[in-house]
């Protein structure tokens, strides 16, 4: 089972983001899609024919698979049940921002290759973010690092720290990362097009067919992945070593109920909140960058 459980979050990620859409719609009084309605959507993507402009280049091709790629080799670097994963030699946490960042890079320059003004509005608005997301997550990753002696996320999940105020700060820091990383409110709103707020959309707005298909569903991997990692780091109980299949099954049952209260608060915070002008973001971003800053002094201080 250790070298095949990346291909739960590969498998699982569209249903995270239907239960996601589930959750925010019963909170706001709506019906909302089913739960499924994301793997229907994918589906109908996949056979759906492709508009490209003749104006793109190989960039605008290949990004797709570079970013499905990318994105899948996170999720197999990244323990999910077990803590001994098919790459653990490779589940450092450098490595996985890299892989996320290749993908951002890609997706940046494909919406720069297609010549509109939407797409280069989105790419420049994901790099100001992404400048100020990527030290605040390192520095809330390094902090669990630090503690655990590695920065191997296998080793730093088996290691199993106690919650000390470094702890807490790094958690609060790194889930107003996820709410960055995964273009959800107050950052970006997935379910808009309106040119004056999207960012990831706007660079994927000239994908159809196949390539949007595969650029959702990195997407909704690249959600799932951020919330194993936060499972990983931050509430590594239950998950185990190694072997027993009934160990595994139980590693299993409380994944899932990770995965659900993700889920939950990703909805919560979606429902409670609203979206902010994107000059307002660096205020946001900015001040978690801050709690990561103190969580690492404070643990260095601390000892703890």
């Amino acid at each position: 089972m250790r070298y095949f459980q990346f291909l739960i979050i590969i498998l699982f990620s569209p249903l995270v983001n239907g239960v996601i859409k589930k959750l925010k719609a019963a909170m706001q009084g709506r019906v909302g899609p089913g739960v499924l309605q994301s793997y229907y959507d994918l589906l109908r993507l996949f056979k759906k024919d492709m508009v490209i402009s003749t104006v793109t280049s190989w960039i605008f091709r290949a990004t797709p698979y570079i970013v499905f790629t990318a994105t899948a080799a996170a999720a197999a670097i990244v323990p999910v049940i077990s803590t001994a994963p098919a790459f653990g030699m490779m589940g450092d946490v450098i490595a996985l921002i890299y892989l996320f960042a290749l993908a951002r890079f890609f997706m940046a320059l494909a919406g720069l290759d297609a010549g509109t003004a939407f797409g280069g509005e989105g790419s420049s608005r994901e790099m100001t973010v992404a400048i100020l997301v990527e030290p605040m997550m390192m520095l809330a990753l390094f902090t669990a690092a630090i503690s655990a002696g590695s920065t191997n996320i296998a080793h730093i999940a088996a290691v199993r720290g106690g919650y000390s105020p470094s702890h807490l700060l790094a958690l609060a820091a790194f889930m107003v990362a996820i709410v960055a990383e995964t273009g959800r409110v107050p950052v970006d709103n997935p379910d808009t097009h309106l040119e004056l707020t999207m960012i990831h959309e706007g660079m994927i707005l000239e994908y159809s067919g196949r390539y949007l298909a595969l650029m959702e569903w990195a997407h909704a991997m690249k959600q799932m992945v951020l919330f194993t990692l936060a499972a990983d780091i931050f509430f590594p109980f239950g998950i185990v070593a190694a072997g027993s299949s009934a160990g595994l099954v139980l590693s299993a049952a409380g994944y899932a109920v990770k995965m659900l209260g993700m889920a939950f608060l990703m909805a919560l915070v979606e429902s409670t909140r609203a979206k902010m002008r994107f000059f307002q973001l660096p205020s946001l971003l900015g001040g978690a960058f801050v709690l990561a800053f103190l969580s690492l002094v404070t643990h260095i201080m601390m000892g703890k």
